[in-house]
């Protein structure tokens, strides 16, 4: 069975989670799987030397807990154990990938029909971090002492990547942002179902 497959990556705090529940609305017999589903627990993340816990590396992740979560859906998309709003029988069955980290992880490389990476500015990155809450919550000097320098190193690795990736914008407001996804998958999908009509 033909499959489409987006991920959407990017900054942390850049609404990918979002903009991934807004495009699950509106696109047919679609399912949605979420990196931060698969962070290990506190006790097995590591520290660094200023004693800040290395949450924002793939190290955190149990990545083979999500890669089994994406080989069972791509095995059975129809009747997936993860979230799905159900579409008519003859649309393409489609799953979002959410997460910060997912164009740095190999494995992941050649399942990709569709890529947006969300970028946002260092003030209002920090400002949008402050407010929301995390357990265990960010000690003083987390986000510049590992969360932004984690991103930035992510970031220039994504920049190396030879398929195309969609950089979007993360201020723009959700309505622009999931209007411009939208637009941009509608077309995908329609070329994705012409391809398989010829194949």
């Amino acid at each position: 069975m033909k499959t489409f497959i987006i991920g959407i990556s990017g900054v942390t705090n850049g609404g990918k989670t979002t903009l991934a529940k807004n495009l699950q609305k509106h696109l047919p017999n679609c399912s949605v799987i979420s990196q931060d589903d698969f962070f290990k627990p506190e006790s097995e993340i590591e520290t660094d030397k200023n004693g800040f816990l290395q949450y924002d590396v793939l190290e955190a992740l149990n990545m083979d807990n999500m890669m089994a979560a994406v080989s069972c859906w791509r095995e059975s998309p129809g009747h997936s154990a993860v979230s799905t709003e159900r579409g008519s029988a003859e649309e393409i069955p489609i799953l979002i990938i959410e997460g910060f980290l997912l164009f740095n992880y190999k494995p992941l490389d050649t399942i990709w029909n569709r890529s947006y990476f969300l970028t946002i500015p260092y003030e209002e990155c920090k400002r949008r971090r402050s407010t929301r809450v995390y357990e265990p919550p960010d000690p003083p000097g987390y986000f510049d002492g590992h969360v932004w320098p984690m991103y930035l190193k992510h970031r220039r690795e994504v920049e190396d990547i030879t398929w195309e990736i969609v950089y979007l914008d993360g201020t723009k407001s959700e309505e622009d942002l999931f209007s411009q996804v939208y637009e941009d998958l509608i077309q995908e999908l329609a070329k994705h179902k012409c391809l398989q009509v010829s194949t």
